[in-house]
């Protein structure tokens, strides 16, 4: 893959006018800078929000989390639970190191909404969305282990720590060796002090078997039950892909239900990105395309789901990602039967948006 900047303004002055100085993830340095220069906590006090809340049974101050993408690191994750969010998700992580991509790591496009296009255009100023092209990158197994328990360690009562787990196949794996990864790294999280795992059935810009599970609900029921074997008195959460066939989802439904607790979705959705000169970014592959353009994609999901839950009595939770970006969308995934939500592209341009949530309310 080709190395090459952001195209786009000044990173600096995006989002300036939504928040009050809060350090942000830099697109224009890559992934190895970021997960370097993590935002130290501030000591902040979030306004409390009413009622009670429970996430996979387990109570929380709240229903506001941050998803996998923003979480490098623990100190990353320290900074987002320090601005109000309460639910937790650390970045996936492998049996073995794996690399990021090179840049554009993020890079801002233009995409209206509606129906998901093969084609998107990049654009020169950040206006909500971009394509996300990381590729699941990894720590080696021992320090992302340490980092969990430490970080787990200076994280509040009313705080839930998942960690994002994924399989890294070889080319002739079978289905089982694949669920015998996943597995092995959902046993080392529960054993480093999360509270949950997160198995990342679904990266957009991943085209192996691992970024792909949730297309196949036959190996996705099988891989679920080898991580419910693993971790068998332990959260256990999906992160789901793009679906709006019924029956995809139905028989994807029937075949995790039994052994999740929770789906996470929508893990964005996958298209082509140019640039102005009609030049394919990514050398012509898809990336995942994150932000404001999938919200009611991701909506749609949700009720769809949910009404398959109810109609045929399954016991699985949803949380609601993809889009997100406000108070009014908590309310939304709430009404469309979540128990929670998590923000990503919206809190990383707004470190400050839990913050506000909490204090005006959903």
């Amino acid at each position: 893959m080709s190395v090459c900047s952001p195209v786009g303004e000044d990173w600096a002055t995006v989002g300036d006018d939504v928040d009050s100085g809060f350090a942000k993830y830099d697109i224009t340095k890559d992934y190895a800078w970021n997960f370097n220069h993590a935002p130290e906590p501030g000591q902040l006090n979030p306004a409390p929000v009413a009622g009670e809340w429970a996430y996979c049974g387990e109570t929380v101050e709240s229903p506001l989390g941050i998803a996998a993408g923003p979480l490098l690191n623990g100190q990353w994750l320290l900074y987002y639970a320090a601005l109000g969010f309460d639910i937790l998700t650390y970045k996936t992580v492998r049996s073995r190191e794996r690399a990021s991509y090179g840049l554009p790591n993020l890079q801002p496009v233009t995409w209206g909404g509606g129906a998901v296009p093969e084609e998107l255009d990049v654009t020169a100023q950040m206006s909500g969305s971009w394509a996300v092209s990381f590729g699941m990158p990894s720590k080696p197994p021992r320090f992302w282990q340490d980092d969990v328990t430490a970080t787990r360690s200076r994280l509040n009562k009313g705080k839930f720590l998942s960690v994002s787990v994924v399989a890294t196949p070889e080319d002739d794996w079978s289905i089982d060796e694949v669920a015998t990864d996943f597995a092995q790294c959902a046993r080392w999280a529960a054993g480093c002090g999360a509270d949950g795992v997160e198995a990342n059935f679904s990266c957009p810009n991943v085209s192996s078997v691992d970024g792909q599970l949730f297309l196949n609900p036959t190996d996705a029921g099988i891989v679920a039950l080898k991580l419910r074997e693993a971790i068998p008195d332990m959260p256990l959460l999906l992160k789901v892909g793009h679906i709006d066939n019924r029956e995809t989802a139905h028989e994807f439904l029937e075949k995790v239900a039994p052994s999740a607790d929770a789906l996470v979705m929508v893990n964005g959705v996958s298209a082509r990105v140019r640039r102005p000169s009609g030049e394919l970014l990514f050398e012509g592959r898809c990336r995942g395309i994150a932000g404001d353009a999938i919200r009611e994609t991701a909506l749609e999901q949700l009720a769809l789901f949910d009404g398959l839950i109810r109609q045929f009595g399954l016991d699985v939770s949803l949380v609601g990602v993809g889009g997100l970006g406000q108070a009014a969308d908590v309310r939304a995934c709430l009404d469309r039967g979540c128990e929670a939500v998590q923000f990503a592209t919206a809190a990383m341009l707004n470190p400050g948006l839990g913050l506000a949530i909490r204090r005006d309310g959903f």
